[in-house]
């Protein structure tokens, strides 16, 4: 079976995003990739989280050509390995629809740097991208979100702000494993849910550029001070 480490951490990945309530039913898909043999681990299409076992993962290579497995990747893997093609540096994608980061996605706004949680993940605001044109969403629909997110990337990092809403959709989020790709989403809904909260008492609420950057090059960076040093 290949990659059999690769499929266990996409599916711990994918179970992870049940455990913290951001998936319903079979919503929701993780992914990771394999960079020096170009393929790609991804959860199957429609199946149960109860029943995921790694061997029920697919791989496939970075265009979407199924190398293993005998079920249907997730019907959103065509965005995921556009992203993988564009944005070289990142190691998996998580795809949800939690409630409160499709909210924002749903309104086709984005999610404002507002406090010290969302800077110490988020280097400025969580970008949504243009709605999708009728073109588009009758064409190749799927890779056309990637396109979105990709076009809504220009002069943005996307390992800085490693999270994008799809207008009218819902987030995508990425990072460097499927355990950290996992972890951004979790944090991603949560800092959504404050943020909601945030504007509700304050509409002018916001975070200075100093307390943005103290919060994020603590953690990220050659000069990060936080945590332990191996």
């Amino acid at each position: 079976m290949l990659l059999e480490k690769l499929r266990a951490e996409v599916l711990e990945a994918n179970l992870e995003l049940v455990r913290r309530g951001l998936v319903l039913y079979t919503f929701g898909n993780a992914s990771g990739v394999d960079r020096e043999q170009g393929l790609v681990v991804i959860k199957p299409s429609g199946v149960d989280y109860d029943d995921l076992r790694p061997e029920h993962m697919v791989v496939t290579d970075l265009n979407g050509k199924i190398v293993e497995g005998n079920l249907n990747p997730s019907s959103d893997l065509d965005t995921h390995t556009l992203l993988y093609r564009e944005f070289p540096a990142i190691g998996a994608v998580v795809h949800t629809h939690s409630e409160y980061a499709t909210s924002w996605a749903q309104a086709g706004l984005d999610i404002p740097a507002l406090g010290t949680t969302h800077a110490d993940y988020f280097y400025g605001p969580i970008p949504c991208t243009e709605p999708l044109t009728d073109e588009a969403i009758g064409g190749r629909y799927v890779h056309e979100t990637g396109v979105a997110i990709v076009k809504r990337f220009a002069g943005i990092d996307p390992m800085a702000v490693p999270a994008c809403l799809v207008a009218g959709h819902a987030p995508f989020v990425w990072g460097k494993t499927p355990d950290d790709a996992a972890h951004n989403a979790v944090v991603l809904e949560a800092v959504a849910r404050m943020a909601i909260r945030t504007v509700q008492l304050n509409s002018l609420a916001g975070v200075s550029q100093s307390l943005l950057d103290r919060h994020y090059f603590r953690k990220h960076g050659a000069n990060a001070t936080y945590g332990q040093k191996s």
